[in-house]
């Protein structure tokens, strides 16, 4: 690897470390090098603090004049919750900046870049432009059209299955990929399930990381209970973090609700085909700058956000098991397509093996 790509596989490793932390946010990370040594990093801090460049100067102390900032996202260059990265960038006196890829914002993109160059920085932009572009992607998805970027999680047996005929579904996948998925939700702003998924676990919905020691994110829990069936001593409302219960139902329940849990809000949404409208779901919780979410059942939610197209990415655990059965549970209810011809293709397909199950990733093909 070139040492250019290694200082920004370095800064990629800053902004991973922030994931979840700094939304409404981008996770950003930057390393400044002086005479062929890293001498500061940085990496986002949440809204209103500072900006990864920023972290790296101060840091840098001395050492900074002269140097070369390596940073994922192009600077911004115009006054919002902080002052412009480019003017701290200029004063500080770094003649060379290398940005993976520039802001996804159509109103601000690349001029930045041009700042930086108009006072005569060196400027380089797309080493390893396809990794930061993947760091961003909730960040890219919520700018361009104010909705979550949707990540569909599951996990079934090598015949497709995520729970047998009498619904059990604990464990499909083994313990190495259960942990991955606490990490999978500390780096979203929202997870999402079915009144029926919650009534069959009572799940607690909460990212677990560790020991505790490192700061992480706790996402907001999302419910779709149409009818409001949700029991009042469910887990969910004694863990921490907030919850919105989506419904159709307006009744002494909903207020019950709110008056006994203070982490829970109630959202009254429109009925659509005699179900809970999803897309007005979806377009509530841009409006709450929620920029992720991951949907993680059952199989009727799972069908009906693949029915709406609602889906940008698939995460799916295959475990080395096999269930059978014609009344077993598959993934994704719903209708479905008619024809092969119009199924739903995936893109940058990839593998990741956790002990003995297999996690495939792919995006939806939008093209």
């Amino acid at each position: 690897m070139h040492p250019d790509e290694s200082y920004m596989a370095l800064a990629l490793k800053c902004a991973a470390s922030v994931r979840g932390l700094t939304s409404p946010n981008p996770p950003v990370g930057a390393v400044l090098v002086n005479n062929n040594r890293v001498v500061s990093k940085g990496s986002t801090q949440p809204a209103g603090g500072p900006h990864a460049e920023i972290q790296a100067i101060q840091s840098a102390g001395n050492q900074v004049h002269g140097g070369i900032l390596y940073v994922t996202l192009e600077p911004c260059c115009h006054y919002g919750r902080t002052p412009p990265c480019t003017e701290a960038i200029i004063s500080a006196g770094i003649h060379e900046v290398h940005i993976a890829t520039s802001d996804p914002n159509p109103m601000v993109s690349s001029k930045g870049i041009k700042r930086l160059e108009s006072a005569g920085i060196k400027v380089n932009v797309g080493e390893l432009k396809y990794e930061a572009d993947q760091m961003i992607e909730y960040h890219t998805k919520f700018i361009l059209e104010k909705i979550p970027f949707v990540t569909a999680k599951f996990a079934m047996t090598l015949d497709g299955r995520i729970a047998t005929k009498t619904n059990d579904s604990k464990w499909i996948s083994g313990e190495a990929s259960r942990d991955y998925v606490h990490k999978l939700r500390s780096c979203s702003d929202a997870i999402l399930v079915g009144i029926n998924t919650l009534l069959l676990d009572d799940p607690k919905l909460t990212a677990r990381l560790g020991d505790g020691s490192k700061k992480y994110n706790q996402p907001m829990r999302v419910i779709v209970d149409s009818h409001l069936k949700i029991p009042l001593d469910a887990k969910i409302f004694s863990e921490p973090g907030k919850n919105l219960i989506a419904t159709l139902v307006r009744s002494e329940k909903s207020k019950e609700i709110e008056d006994l849990h203070e982490n829970t809000e109630i959202v009254f949404l429109p009925e659509v085909d005699g179900r809970l409208d999803l897309n007005s779901l979806i377009k509530e919780l841009g409006e709450r700058e929620i920029t992720s979410l991951l949907v993680e059942g059952g199989s009727e939610i799972f069908g009906t956000f693949f029915d709406l197209n609602l889906v940008d990415k698939f995460l799916v655990f295959v475990a080395p098991k096999l269930i059978g059965g014609s009344n077993s549970i598959s993934p994704i209810g719903g209708d479905g397509v008619d024809l092969i011809s119009n199924a739903t293709a995936l893109t940058d397909i990839s593998f990741e093996k956790f002990d003995d199950d297999f996690l495939i990733t792919g995006y939806v093909d939008r093209r």
